[in-house]
């Protein structure tokens, strides 16, 4: 599952417009979001990396200088790519799916929310991902370059490439098919291959040390119930501001 297959309902955003990402008191708190500050966690399109091509507002959890933790919950609105017929993207056939046109849609996370954590610098993101019930199914280390950070959010760049890690410590590589696709596709250059390969083998040595955030015990976290869902603003692809 690279970072646009996501499990989403197609229909359109409702409800008044959010106010500003990141606009809370923690975005002027030495540089760090506080806890409920609602922020866009952003995508470019690999094709083209002047385009966004996916977003989604989430809920800050934490941010400190060590962990950013954010929560997208049931129901968010989002933006994700499809092809230019409106079909979801990981109905193409592998071998067109990255040359086919495509556009963004408007839409909604549906089903149980997402976790996700960032430490700055990490080639990658954790997600943890829950069944119904909060039943933790599992971590899933999505492979992405690190993250810039500005006064509205979080822009990176997915590289197709990703880990799954199960409660019981094992784990497997997703997506390789995707990577070698993109690969002979021209969006992942000799120099990428060799760096997203360097991350995958750098996180696959903190899941065999079961360092953090998998040992950090973020499977019994849960969100504030008073978290409204953020809404999606009009400018969700504005370019970033005060890059920090």
């Amino acid at each position: 599952m690279t970072a646009d297959m996501v499990e989403t309902a197609e229909g359109e955003t409702t409800g008044v417009p959010a106010p500003a990402a990141g606009a809370g008191r923690g975005a002027a708190e030495a540089g760090h979001w506080a806890p409920g500050d609602q922020v866009l966690w952003r995508y470019r399109d690999n094709a083209d990396p002047r385009r966004f091509h996916i977003c989604r507002p989430m809920t800050v959890v934490q941010d400190t200088e060590e962990l950013l933790a954010v929560w997208m919950a049931p129901g968010t609105p989002c933006i994700k790519p499809v092809l230019a017929d409106g079909t979801p993207v990981h109905h193409e056939p592998l071998a067109t799916r990255y040359t086919t046109a495509r556009r963004t849609v408007r839409d909604h996370w549906f089903g149980n929310g997402v976790l996700k954590l960032a430490r700055p610098g990490d080639p990658w993101s954790v997600w943890l991902f829950w069944e119904s019930g909060w039943h933790f199914k599992n971590w899933y280390v999505n492979l992405e370059e690190p993250r810039h950070r500005w006064s509205g959010g979080i822009d990176s760049l997915d590289h197709f490439l990703d880990i799954c890690v199960y409660p019981d410590r094992r784990w497997e590589w997703r997506d390789e098919d995707e990577f070698a696709q993109a690969r002979r596709d021209g969006l992942v250059t000799d120099a990428q291959e060799v760096a997203v390969r360097s991350a995958g083998r750098a996180a696959v040595a903190q899941i065999a040390a079961w360092e953090g955030p998998f040992a950090d015990g973020w499977e019994d976290w849960r969100p504030d119930p008073a978290w409204e869902v953020p809404a999606l603003p009009e400018n969700w692809d504005r370019p970033p501001d005060r890059l920090r």
